[in-house]
């Protein structure tokens, strides 16, 4: 099974959930497992309510040692205990990494992403010109919307080994 990272920020805008959500259900509907952290706030629970709208698998990569904070979106909750560290996880389990507007955690998230060489998706967002540098590799992509990122996350998947 294919599966697909979108992180995120647990506080953004309203048309950043908007875009989260829509982007959760276009994975949904390619028949990719969605996963993210699993909480619910912002992109993690938007992107997992639309990838559950649209019929989807849904993976939630939790910081915590309980389920207290998941989102009802979440089909396959992974309690870690590790805190931040979980961002690890997150992209090493995920063929293709969409981040999402958010901060620090998304930041660390595309690092760890570009580090073990999986390829990451910037969605509606410019984290800044050091990752930019990083689109050289081929492994880094800015887009605007989530029907650009299906189109790279197709691209990319048929590039992988």
């Amino acid at each position: 099974m294919i599966v697909i990272g979108v992180m995120g920020g647990g506080s953004v805008t309203d048309n950043s959930e908007a875009q989260a959500y829509k982007l959760g259900k276009l994975i949904a509907r390619e028949g990719w497992a969605l996963l993210n952290g699993g909480r619910a706030a912002g992109v993690m629970d938007a992107s997992a309510k639309g990838a559950k709208d649209a019929g989807g698998l849904t993976i939630g990569v939790l910081p915590d040692t309980d389920a207290s904070q998941t989102s009802q979106y979440i089909d396959i909750p992974i309690l870690t205990g590790m805190n931040a560290a979980r961002n690890y996880i997150n992209v090493l389990s995920s063929q293709v990494v969409v981040a999402c507007p958010g901060a620090a955690g998304t930041l660390s998230e595309i690092a760890l992403a570009m580090k073990s060489q999986r390829p990451v998706i910037c969605m509606g967002w410019d984290p800044g010109p050091v990752v930019a540098n990083m689109a050289k590799t081929g492994m880094f992509v800015l887009v605007e919307n989530p029907e650009e990122a299906i189109t790279e996350i197709k691209r990319l998947l048929r590039d992988l080994p």
